[in-house]
């Protein structure tokens, strides 16, 4: 094989790997480019090897994607396969079998590879609406700020940082396993987010604030309930926290409404000392949302000014979307 075909089948593993492990719709993955490697070659090597980055990669093993998920992606793997090549391949039909013979559950694992070879797993509803909320699956722009956060780690390192509507946990756990700070705490209002959000701190080795047997090189972690309509000034001052995120929150009026109100009663939080820093991130859907945004961000004497686009790419997201950080002073 030449070296440009080698980079080319290693770069197509890869995304299928990045894809398959954060359960993202069949339609990303690259489904053209192997066809027309599969009908340059009659070897299955390839095939065999897009198993091992997929239903047979160690994380996914362990982590497993919804039984779902994983049987209409290798049902259309084989249609691939078929399409071109004569001979079954056994393995396929074997990794399929076992879907077929596997019991379904409302909950699946998405799975993102960190740059530092290590990964963020997490537990999600299979339903992007479950238990009344959209809270327990990851959004595009989480992801948008997570890989922000990870090109600057600076803005977090040594530093206390509270999320809000934090959801399924992906930014949050991506800054506490690369960015180093000093506590990080988790927050959202819906009992079911919470229980789930718990579960995923611990599933990623880190440990709850209150266990007494937590690493000492991990931040101090906490998931608190926040309901942004009722919080008090006092409530918040309590976080003291240095940097403030939050992604994917300005999906309604009424939401919007509520995030200005926490914002600006953090920023009657420390009169004396210098308020902190605040990122939003968030897909642009409705221009007149993110219009909302602004002017009352405007109304409410919060300045604003928008990130640059970031370079890396690390996690697999739709890329036609604009997707936009907010860095706000408070």
């Amino acid at each position: 094989m030449a070296p440009e075909e080698d980079a080319g089948t290693e770069l197509l593993l890869q995304s299928f790997e990045r894809r398959f492990l954060a359960a993202r719709a069949l339609r990303s993955f690259p489904w053209q480019s192997l066809e027309a490697k599969l009908r340059d070659s009659s070897d299955s090597e390839l095939l065999r090897g897009i198993l091992q980055k997929t239903v047979k990669h160690p994380v996914c093993v362990k982590h497993p994607p919804s039984v779902k998920y994983a049987r209409c992606f290798l049902s259309e793997l084989i249609k691939k396969h078929e399409a071109v090549h004569t001979e079954p391949l056994d393995e396929l039909y074997e990794a399929l079998a076992e879907t077929l013979m596997a019991e379904e559950s409302p909950q699946g694992h998405r799975s993102y590879l960190l740059p530092s070879e290590g990964s963020v797993t997490l537990s999600e509803s299979t339903a992007i609406i479950s238990h009344g909320t959209t809270g327990l699956v990851t959004w595009d722009a989480a992801l948008y700020l997570a890989e922000w956060a990870i090109e600057n780690p600076a803005a977090f390192t040594d530093r206390t940082v509270l999320e809000l509507g934090s959801g399924a946990g992906l930014t949050g756990l991506a800054i506490c396993k690369m960015c180093r700070p000093r506590a990080y705490i988790f927050s959202d209002c819906h009992s079911r987010v919470l229980e789930q959000l718990r579960g995923n701190v611990l599933l990623n080795g880190l440990s709850l604030e209150a266990d007494i047997t937590a690493n000492l090189d991990s931040p101090r972690v906490t998931v608190a309930q926040l309901d942004w309509d009722v919080t008090t000034v006092h409530q918040l001052s309590a976080f003291q926290p240095d940097v403030v995120i939050a992604a994917d929150v300005l999906y309604c009026p009424e939401a919007i409404m509520s995030l200005v109100g926490v914002l600006r009663r953090l920023a009657a939080c420390r009169e004396h000392q210098r308020a902190p820093e605040v990122y939003v991130a968030f897909t642009v859907r409705n221009p007149e949302t993110c219009q909302l945004f602004t002017t009352e961000l405007g109304r409410a004497g919060i300045r604003w000014e928008a990130e640059p686009r970031h370079d890396q790419k690390l996690f697999p997201y739709e890329e036609h979307l604009e997707m936009a950080i907010l860095n706000l002073t408070l």
